[in-house]
Parts: C-alpha cells; structure tokens; sequence
C-alpha cells in the first residue's frame, strides 16, 4: 500500500546491486525511472489535503464516541475503531507526501515503523467494515440486538481484527529499509530483497493483499448488506429508504475508492509477475500513472469513512449537537431538537 510500491521491480533491483539487467535486445533496453510529466509537488500537496480532512474528521469521530458512553452501541464501537485506524493511516501521510517529493529521508527504523502502521490500519480498517456490515445484518435481518448489542464480544472482535491486521503486516514492517536510488539519487523506503526470491515475494504479498485485504471483506459486505437492502424493501419502515441511500453510499464508496487501486495493483503484479508482456515503455508509463492516480483516490477513502459512518448517522450528528451545545457553541433550540430527534443509527 506504500507509495513506494510503483516502482519497477528488475530495474529497482539492477540500480541497487550495481548489476545491469539482461535484455536481449536494445528494444528492451530499461525505461525510465521516471514517470514522463509525474508532478511530485502535486502528489504532495494532495496527501497533505487529504492529512487534513482526515485528521479533523475522524478525531471528531473519536471524541463523540467516547463522549457518549453511556448510549454508546455496538456500531458506534466499530466507528471508534474504525476512526483511530484511519488516524493512524492519516499520521503517515506527510511523511509519504515528503517522500514524494524529497525522497525518503527519516531512516530505516522510521520506514519499517511506519509501513508497518500503514499496512496494519489498511487491513483493519477494512476488516471493521466487513464486521459493520455483520453487525448491521443482526440488528436489522434478524432483528435481534443479542449479538450485535453485546459490548465485550465486540471489544474481543476489535482485538482479534487488530491483532490479526498487525500480524498480516509484520512481513512488509521486517523487510522494509531505507535505501539507495541511484537513479534519482535519493534514497527510498523499499523491501530489501534481492535475487529470483524478490518477485516471487511481492507477487505473494500482493496476491494476500487483493485475497484479504479487499475481495474478501467485499464479498462479505455485499452479502451482509444486500440482504440487508432486501429486507428493509419488504419491511414498512418510515426510515428503509434513508437506509438503503445510507447502505447504498457506504458500499459504493468502498468499491469506488479501493477496486480501481486493486484492479491496477493487480495489473501491476502481472506485468511484475511475467503473466502480462509489456513491449513499450510508454504502456508501462499508462500503468504507473493510473497506479498513482488510484491510490490517492484509495487513500482518501480515510477522509471519505467519517461521513459515510458517522455524520450520516442520525444518533452521531444528535450527539455533537449536544456536545456542541453543551460546550456553547449552538443554542438550546438546537439541543432540544436534538433530544426530540430518534437517536436510531441508520447505518
């Protein structure tokens, strides 16, 4: 998921061992390290953009959930988590945003520390949307808060996805380091990995990352809220229709933002792998610049989360009234309206 990822594979390779690439022809002489019109102040500029949206967000998203203890649900459990997964994803963009511009420049222990944070809240904060998707299933197909509305069962499922996320982070933390790029004369937060094994582990690591990381919480999303979507249209609720927009959004903003970057991933990985035969350098260049493109787009799906989980949700936005009312900032009308309003999530 690191920006890192875009570069060429036998090219990095060759630049880093002082080695040169057997091509058997000059027709296969290596492309440019450099992407023909990349605007790296542009790229940085944009994750500093998305820094920020982010940050103020979700920390709002935090501080509401803690605030009300007391109503606090199983979902507004799966928000809160879901909320300092995306901070902690958020906490790494400007050293990428440098990077993008400067070349990596904080070290080794600073690279594994934060690839490992970035990979680590990627894969648990997509877990937590699977098992929003779950907990919505049981409240509202079955119809039953037994399950969903049990707070220390959902405390033990937030550990397991963290613990589970961090494990499945540990290869990319390891084999991460600071090194050398001749070719710009920078440095570069990359896996040290060198002969015929190089490949073969980032086609590994990235066939992990589509399996778990994105088509397998997809489908149990899908599933979950397409039942869902099912049985409010059979159900005569004043509110199905707000929650089928709501469901609507959330699923729509997870495909839109995350299967353009793994469609292309994993066209990168094939190409990378061998399986895709890429003759021109100017085919390879479409790749990387879709590649970059896409994964702004998947990176500013953590500013997207809290308005999709949170501000939507008819029981969050009656609490930060409250808190703001409390703490001054709307009047009393505000507050009463609040308090007359269902404090139902919608989601």
């Amino acid at each position: 998921f690191s920006p890192a990822d875009g570069f060429d594979q036998s090219y990095l390779y060759a630049l880093l061992t002082n080695t040169t690439p057997d091509y058997e022809d000059e027709m296969y002489s290596p492309c440019s390290e450099t992407l023909p019109g990349f605007n790296s102040v542009g790229m940085t500029i944009t994750y500093i953009v998305v820094f920020v949206f982010s940050l103020v967000g979700n920390s709002v998203v935090v501080y509401v959930v803690c605030y009300m203890e007391k109503s606090r649900a199983s979902t507004d459990i799966y928000l809160m988590h879901l909320a300092i997964a995306d901070l902690l994803f958020t906490l790494t963009l400007p050293f990428w945003a440098v990077d993008a511009h400067s070349g990596w420049i904080f070290g080794t222990f600073s690279c594994k520390l934060l690839s490992g944070f970035q990979e680590a809240s990627v894969y648990s904060g997509v877990f937590l949307l699977a098992c929003i998707s779950v907990d919505r299933h049981f409240a509202i197909v079955r119809a039953t808060r037994l399950i969903s509305s049990h707070h220390l069962l959902v405390k033990v499922v937030c550990c397991v996805v963290w613990l589970v996320a961090g494990l499945l982070s540990l290869p990319v933390a390891i084999h991460r380091e600071s090194l050398h790029y001749k070719g710009f004369d920078r440095f570069i937060c990359y896996e040290n990995l060198t002969g015929e094994s190089s490949d073969r582990w980032h086609v590994g690591i990235r066939v992990m990352r589509h399996a778990v990381g994105f088509f397998l919480p997809l489908v149990v999303m899908a599933f979950c809220y397409g039942w869902t979507m099912v049985t409010l249209c059979h159900t005569r609720n004043q509110q199905k229709h707000k929650a089928m927009r709501v469901i609507l959004a959330v699923v729509s903003a997870f495909v839109l933002c995350w299967l353009p970057y793994n469609i292309t991933v994993l066209i990168d990985t094939l190409i990378k792998g061998g399986s895709l035969k890429v003759e021109t350098c100017d085919t390879r260049y479409r790749v990387e610049a879709v590649l970059n493109v896409t994964q702004v787009l998947a990176f500013l799906h953590c500013a997207v989360n809290p308005v999709l989980y949170a501000f939507i949700g008819e029981k969050f936005r009656n609490e930060l009234i409250l808190m703001s009312y409390r703490s001054g900032s709307v009047n009393s009308a505000g507050s009463s309206r609040s308090r007359n309003t269902s404090a139902s999530v919608v989601l």
